[in-house]
């Protein structure tokens, strides 16, 4: 066996994107989405992870920069793998955070370069407003704040479980 020199090893690995994101509701339970002006579909606050940055830093982050408020990054929810795409060379994997609930949009200071609007939504409505591959995230987040426990997702949809992958084997 030939040893391998780690710089080697490491440069061979494959590479992938990271974002974070928030997850903030009412007191009612409606979700938070912002529109970005340089997409066509709302999304939630967030971003991608910069180099040497741990996703929960990015979270807050995002949200200090487009919301203009610090709040509390708590429990992760969603963890969703998505493979590469044609628009995407890079797989990304995306950190769903619960950021607690607020009771309105007073004193967020949206940057108007980058967002034009911001509001809440009942979860359905919220679903309809975001892509395809983002949408499920609603649903699991409210799940998993329930549960107090992570959901996993894999291209946006639930990833088959450990038991169900090793008995297809």
């Amino acid at each position: 066996m030939t040893w391998t020199d780690p710089a080697t090893w490491y440069a061979n690995l494959a590479s992938f994107y990271a974002a974070a994101a928030a997850f903030i509701t009412d007191p009612d339970g409606n979700v938070l989405l912002v529109k970005p002006t340089y997409r066509d579909h709302w999304a939630f606050p967030g971003g991608y992870v910069d180099e040497g940055e741990y996703p929960h830093d990015a979270c807050a982050r995002e949200i200090r920069e487009e919301l203009g408020v610090a709040l509390e990054v708590g429990d992760l929810l969603v963890v969703d793998w998505a493979p590469s795409t044609g628009k995407r060379p890079r797989a990304i994997i995306s950190f769903t955070f619960d950021c607690g609930s607020v009771a309105s949009l007073e004193g967020f200071d949206l940057p108007n370069q980058e967002l034009e609007d911001i509001d809440f939504f009942p979860s359905r409505e919220a679903r309809r407003r975001l892509p395809d591959n983002v949408r499920t995230r609603v649903h699991a987040a409210l799940r998993a704040r329930g549960r107090r426990t992570p959901v996993y997702l894999a291209g946006g949809s639930a990833a088959p479980s450990t038991a169900t992958a090793v008995g297809q084997g």
